[in-house]
């Protein structure tokens, strides 16, 4: 951890830190709800915000590897391996979630609470070995990319990830990065956004990002900063 400490006062760019903020607060919003849930009800906007949640989180590993995993490739083949069998180990537990989402929905009324039982353990599982996952990455790769990388290249490789995002993926990132920030990390992702993105770009994150998922005092923060209308 002293390393942490070392990076984090020269203030290294953090290229896992804050959308992971934003993956442990959805993670424990989606478990929060799935054992809460009464599977007796309807199911569907449940599932389906479960079925989208899955597909972010796949896709986090997918923009990872073809950015992060293959910049780090080409300096330290070795420093991947790990983080691949993570990955495959993760993407085995989405298949096995898509299952249960299937059994619960086609299965009979009564069966519904132990189905749903079951596939909230499943959904516990994958959030306790993503919670392993992303402490790895954060202490022990992170420090890595900081050896080889300028704070500059660093900031390429998030750039990159960021361009390959649809509009809508983008929407959705930072509805679940932005309450998970800090305040000073939230001003400066936003003063960096609002000068490099498109005016358009812009305000579709803070009406339909920022707005709705910020508490009201957060949001007027942005507002005195000049980051919100």
């Amino acid at each position: 951890m002293t390393d942490l400490l070392t990076l984090s006062a020269a203030r290294r760019w953090d290229i896992y830190g804050p959308v992971h903020k934003g993956l442990r607060r959805a993670h424990g919003a989606m478990a929060t709800r799935l054992g809460a849930a009464d599977y007796g009800a309807d199911l569907r906007p449940l599932l389906d915000d479960l079925r989208a949640h899955l597909e972010m989180a796949a896709q986090h590993l997918t923009h990872e590897e073809d950015h992060i995993h293959a910049a780090l490739t080409a300096r330290a083949p070795d420093a991947v391996a790990e983080l691949g069998e993570q990955h495959e180990h993760h993407r085995a537990r989405f298949a096995a979630l898509t299952a249960a989402i299937a059994r619960l929905e086609h299965g009979e009324r009564a069966d519904r609470p132990g189905l749903g039982r079951l596939l909230y353990l499943e959904f516990s599982a994958y959030v306790a070995e993503d919670f392993l996952h992303m402490l790895h990455e954060e202490t022990v790769t992170w420090p890595l990319l900081c050896a080889l990388f300028s704070d500059d290249e660093l900031m390429a490789i998030e750039q990159a990830i960021i361009a390959s995002l649809s509009p809508e993926e983008t929407i959705a990132t930072m509805r679940m990065m932005l309450p998970a920030m800090n305040p000073a990390e939230r001003t400066g992702l936003l003063t960096g956004m609002k000068a490099g993105a498109p005016p358009q770009a812009y305000a579709a994150v803070i009406e339909h990002a920022a707005r709705p998922t910020l508490p009201l005092s957060d949001f007027a923060e942005l507002q005195r900063l000049g980051l919100a209308a």
